[in-house]
C-alpha cells in the first residue's frame, strides 16, 4: 500500500511538473530550464504521502496543490498570492471601477487580515474601520488560517446581506465587532472641489482603468468653475491603497513636463526593468489614441500643488509623490507613506486562474528606493483625528517577509528610520483629548475642518504651517 501511494505522489507530481513547465514554455523558450531539486521533489512526495494515507478526514488532490501553490507564493513575501478563478475574476472588476462588498483594501499579516485602507463612501468607511485594524473573526468563523483569498471570498457577498467583523485595533484594551451591511461598491476613484475662490482639491482615491481621464476631466471642471487660472491645487492621496501603474504615471504626466520621468523599475528579467516617462505610450491602454492629457489647460503645467500623503498612502500614490517631490513639482505635506515598493505582475495561468508575483522593485526620479520606507513629506503634518503614533501605524516594513530597501541597506536596512523632513511650526497650545470628526454633510468630498487640508491652504498662500492642531 505504501508503494503504491509512493507511485500515485510520483505520478502526480511529474503531472504537476509537466503542466507547470507547459505552461511556463513560452517564457523559457529561449533559455534553459533550471534543473528541478530532486530532493526537494521527494520531500514533497512525502509529504503528499503522508496526508493522503493519514490525514483524519480524505483530501482531494486539488487542495493539496492549490495549498502547496499558495504556501510557496505567500512565503515569499506579504503582496505575492494565487489567484484562483474567482480571486483573479474580483481583480480584474476591481480595477474597473466596481464590486460587490465591503469597502475594504486589506492583506495577509501573520495569518490575520490587516486592513490597508477603507475605500471612501463605502459600508467599510461609514463604519469607521482604520488601516492597522486587524480582522480576527468573519461572523462567527476565527480568520487565523484562513487564506487572504477564501477571507475575501467571505467579505465579498449579496448587496444587503450582512456580516459581523470582529477588530482588534492597537490602543484599544479589547476587540471589538462592527456589523457591515455589503453593498455594490462603485468606485468614484476622483473627486474634486473647489474648496475656495482660486484653489481647488482633487481626491483620488485609488488607481483605476480611467484614472487619468477622470482626473482631467475634474480639473477641467475646476478651471471652468474658478473662471480663472488657479493659485493653488491639492491632490489628495492619502489613504490611497494604488492600483494601477498606469493610473499612477497618468495623473504624474498631468502635472510633469512631457517625458519626464516618473519611476523606474529593476527586477531579475529584462521585462522588469522600465523606465516609464510622462508620455502617452505609458498611460494609455489598449488601441486609445486619445491623449487626454492633452486637453487639460496649459495652466496645469505651472499651478503650485501641494501633496498630501499617510501611512494609507501605498504604492501607486507614493510612485505619484515622489516623482512630483524628485521633480520639485510639489510639496508633500503629511505623514510618511506606507512604503510599498515593489511591483507585482498577474501571471495568468489558464482556467482563469493566476499567479501575483512580486517581479521587480520601483525608484523614483532621483534613483529613491520606496520599498519598506516610503516617502517622507517635505511638512510633516499630522491629522489631529488620527494622529501618527508610528506604535500603532501599520506600515510595509512591519509585515512579515517585506522585501529589504535595497538602496537603504549600508544604513540599518529596511528598518531604518527615514530621513527627518523638515518641521513646520509648532503649536504652543497644550495636549488636548483627540477629537472626533464631523460627519461630512451630503455631497461635501472634504470637510472644512480638515487640518492638513487647512495645512496646505497655508502653504500655497504662502502662511505658516503648524505640525500639530492646536
Amino acid at each position: 500500500m505504501f508503494s503504491k501511494w509512493r507511485q500515485i505522489g510520483l505520478i502526480t507530481v511529474g503531472i504537476v511538473v509537466g503542466v507547470m513547465i507547459s505552461i511556463n514554455y513560452s517564457a523559457v523558450a529561449q533559455r534553459s530550464l533550471t534543473p528541478l531539486p530532486v530532493e526537494e521533489m521527494r520531500a514533497f512526495t512525502d509529504v503528499f504521502e503522508a496526508i493522503k494515507r493519514n490525514y483524519v478526514e480524505p483530501v482531494e488532490d486539488k487542495k493539496l496543490f492549490t495549498e502547496a501553490i499558495n504556501g510557496m507564493l505567500t512565503g515569499l513575501d506579504p503582496h505575492s498570492a494565487y489567484l484562483d478563478q474567482d480571486a483573479f475574476r474580483e481583480l480584474q472588476v476591481g480595477t474597473q471601477g466596481e464590486f460587490g462588498g465591503l469597502g475594504i483594501e486589506v492583506g495577509m499579516e501573520d495569518g490575520f487580515v490587516r486592513v490597508v485602507a477603507p475605500i471612501d463612501d463605502t459600508p467599510a468607511a461609514r463604519a469607521g474601520l482604520k488601516p492597522g485594524d486587524l480582522i480576527i473573526k468573519l461572523d462567527d468563523t476565527a480568520v487565523k488560517g484562513m487564506s487572504l483569498n477564501d477571507a475575501v471570498k467571505r467579505m465579498r457577498g449579496k448587496p444587503n446581506s450582512k456580516i459581523t467583523l470582529t477588530i482588534a485595533r492597537k490602543g484599544e484594551p479589547a476587540p471589538f465587532t462592527v456589523t457591515l451591511v455589503r453593498a455594490v461598491i462603485k468606485i468614484q476613484s476622483v473627486r474634486s472641489k473647489l474648496i475656495e475662490p482660486d484653489y481647488g482639491y482633487v481626491r483620488i482615491s485609488q488607481f483605476q482603468e480611467h484614472t487619468g481621464e477622470t482626473l482631467v476631466k475634474a480639473i477641467d471642471g475646476l478651471y471652468k468653475q474658478n473662471q480663472k487660472a488657479l493659485k493653488g491645487l491639492i491632490l489628495d492621496l492619502r489613504n490611497d491603497p494604488g492600483g494601477l501603474l498606469n493610473g499612477a504615471v497618468a495623473v504624474s504626466a498631468a502635472f510633469l513636463p512631457q517625458n519626464s520621468l516618473v519611476v523606474y523599475t529593476d527586477g531579475r528579467t529584462p521585462d522588469a526593468k522600465m523606465k516609464l516617462n510622462a508620455s502617452s505610450e505609458f498611460y494609455l491602454r489598449g488601441r486609445s489614441r486619445d491623449d487626454y492629457i492633452q486637453r487639460l489647460p496649459p495652466e496645469v503645467k505651472d499651478v503650485p500643488i501641494v501633496v498630501l500623503v499617510n501611512g494609507g498612502s501605498a504604492s501607486a500614490s507614493e510612485i505619484v509623490a515622489g516623482a512630483l517631490q524628485d521633480h520639485k513639482r510639489a510639496t508633500i505635506l503629511g505623514t510618511q507613506t506606507f512604503g510599498k515598493g515593489s511591483v507585482q505582475t498577474i501571471m495568468p495561468l489558464g482556467n482563469n486562474t493566476a499567479i501575483k508575483l512580486t517581479t521587480a522593485r520601483y525608484y523614483t526620479p532621483n534613483g529613491r528606493s520606496i520599498q519598506a520606507k516610503g516617502i517622507t513629506p517635505d511638512f510633516i503634518v499630522e491629522d489631529p483625528f488620527n494622529p501618527s503614533d508610528q506604535s500603532l501605524r501599520v506600515r510595509e516594513a512591519d509585515l512579515g517577509r517585506h522585501l529589504l530597501n535595497d538602496r537603504d541597506s549600508e544604513k540599518g536596512g529596511a528598518g531604518a528610520k527615514p530621513e527627518a523632513a523638515p518641521q513646520p511650526t509648532e503649536s504652543n497650545a497644550q495636549p488636548t483629548p483627540r477629537p472626533k470628526p464631523k460627519p461630512l454633510a451630503p455631497g461635501e468630498i472634504v470637510s472644512k475642518e480638515d487640518f492638513q487640508v487647512n495645512q496646505a491652504l497655508n502653504h500655497l498662500k504662502g502662511q505658516p504651517v503648524l505640525a500639530k492642531a492646536p
